[in-house]
């Protein structure tokens, strides 16, 4: 009897784990796509501008292939990070609703600074310096902001990873600075997506 009841509790664990392993493949599998279509954003959206910089790509085409990469990102963002925390109740699902909405909500509020400038008289050279920098700033604030609210140390490295890069870029000047985001951006978000899948074979091969 007592071995039947060992056997029992036992196969209850094995559920509840199992259960638990799937519970946490739905939350990370969506970030491993986030990270994902970051990567490729940055990657071609400031490689086309750098090659616009060069006469290589005409700088409207380069500038729409941007902003489609970029708005398009923030959407995934949006949606994404407020789906992640769907099942869930209570202050988590708050949190994730909040963290999803942030990049739509910041990414507005950013660009609005930079228009203002532009229309006090910052010339278009030096805004093609701001903007880069300002959305690798907020991108690296806002991981931040995700690692103190879910405990994440990855997004605690890929946030000031960031944050250097956004810091270090206005040095470089227009044009070299468009190049470091394309290589830093395909190298952060990459490594993010990467790492993330990994976490989620790791259980796997476990087994």
């Amino acid at each position: 009897m007592n071995e039947n009841m060992s056997g029992d509790a036992r196969e209850m664990l094995d559920l509840i784990d199992g259960q638990q392993r799937r519970v946490d493949r739905g939350h990370r599998l969506p970030v491993v796509w986030l990270y994902t279509v970051w990567a490729v954003a940055w990657l071609i959206g400031f490689l086309a501008l750098y090659l616009a910089q060069l006469g290589v790509f005409a700088p409207t085409a380069a500038g729409i292939v941007f902003g489609v990469l970029i708005v398009g990102s923030i959407v995934a963002s949006a949606v994404i990070g407020s789906r992640i925390g769907r099942g869930v109740r209570g202050e988590s699902q708050f949190a994730g609703t909040v963290d999803g909405i942030s990049w739509s909500v910041c990414s507005v509020a950013f660009a609005l600074v930079g228009i203002g400038l532009i229309a006090q008289g910052m010339p278009g050279e030096l805004a093609g310096v701001y903007f880069p920098s300002a959305y690798a700033l907020m991108c690296g604030t806002l991981y931040l902001a995700g690692a103190a609210i879910w405990g994440d140390r990855l997004q605690l490295a890929l946030g000031l990873a960031l944050l250097v890069v956004g810091s270090v870029a206005p040095f470089l000047g227009l044009g070299p600075n468009l190049l470091l985001m394309a290589i830093a951006g395909g190298v952060v978000f990459g490594a993010g997506a990467v790492i993330t899948l990994g976490t989620l074979r790791a259980p796997q091969s476990r087994r």
